[in-house]
């Protein structure tokens, strides 16, 4: 049997007490069954079990391997981990007995830990293996993918993925460069996007929006929250609360098109003789979004772009 060594990379979990919260951990709830889909190093989850009850479950996922390492490590009967996407949980949940829950939290992006370790390949800040993949253990590298794909796929994805408006200079001198030599390293891509990138953001580097675009398409991020969506919401029973933290733009707004999709439901005109019980009712109540205080964005800056909304599933009106 082999272990994963997880490297020791400070981690601050962003808006922990807010979401934790927004469950609403009391009375019959505190024993209900709750699920955290992105355990990342697991500080949403610890605070959610230091506050269910005893018959409580909770069942977390991540594709991490580092961590579901932190995760076996909670000596917990109400606790389980998947080694899965979030986007599995509808057959994970139905495997385990499980079909409808009280509670989902998702907390989107990528962790502090995989950032800070040069050798995940996410950050142009350390140089290291041009990686990129959540899951380490599938799937193909930034590296292998910038590689073998063509000119204008690369364009497409730094421009729809990093809403990068240099798309196209940035795809046209990786495809140049790689003709020279091999785009091995963190340090060789951020080099090509900062010589292809004319003007950025005061403060910004050049590289943030390419890898970003790379980060998410390697790892099918956005493909994953629209399945993960429809599996969080089937799996919601009614009353249940779903939290989702999200921190860019792309993110948040499929998550606010999904969420009003099911709260604002198109209604037939007046003037038609319709009962009132037979009437589209609102599947879901948007109850709050939320962005993290000045004074937390103060100790941790990567929490600035945060952006947290939470809605309560309705019950099914007598009579539908």
């Amino acid at each position: 049997m082999t272990t994963t060594t997880v490297p020791e990379f400070q981690h601050r979990t962003v808006l922990l007490d807010e979401a934790v919260d927004a469950l609403a951990l009391d009375g019959a709830r505190a024993n209900g069954v709750f699920v955290d889909g992105t355990f990342g190093r697991g500080g949403h989850s610890r605070l959610i079990l230091s506050r269910l009850g005893p018959k409580a479950r909770l069942i977390a996922f991540d594709k991490d391997p580092q961590a579901i390492a932190t995760a076996e490590q909670i000596n917990d009967p109400r606790f389980t981990i998947v080694h899965d996407s979030f986007a599995t949980m509808r057959e994970a949940l139905a495997e385990r007995g499980v079909n409808q829950v009280d509670g989902i939290l998702l907390d989107l992006g990528i962790s502090s830990p995989q950032v800070d370790d040069a050798a995940r390949g996410f950050s142009f800040r350390n140089d290291g293996p041009l990686d990129m993949r959540m899951d380490t253990t599938r799937g193909m590298s930034a590296a292998e993918w910038l590689a073998t794909e063509n000119e204008q796929t690369l364009e497409k994805v730094i421009k729809e993925y990093g809403e990068e408006r240099f798309a196209f200079q940035i795809a046209k001198a990786i495809v140049a460069r790689r003709a020279v030599e091999p785009i091995s390293t963190t340090r060789q891509l951020a080099g090509i996007v900062a010589g292809a990138v004319k003007t950025r953001e005061k403060g910004k580097d050049p590289a943030t929006r390419t890898f970003q675009a790379i980060r998410i398409f390697i790892n099918k991020e956005l493909e994953d929250l629209e399945v993960g969506l429809n599996h969080a919401y089937d799996s919601l029973a009614a009353g249940a609360i779903i939290a989702i933290i999200s921190f860019h733009s792309l993110e948040d707004r499929m998550v606010k098109r999904f969420f009003a999709s099911k709260a604002n439901v198109e209604q037939p005109d007046r003037r038609l003789p319709i009962r009132a019980v037979d009437l589209p009712q609102p599947e879901l109540k948007l109850l709050s979004k939320m962005k993290p205080s000045d004074r937390e964005v103060d100790e941790n800056p990567r929490a600035r772009s945060a952006v947290m909304r939470v809605a309560r599933r309705l019950p099914v009106p007598e009579g539908v």
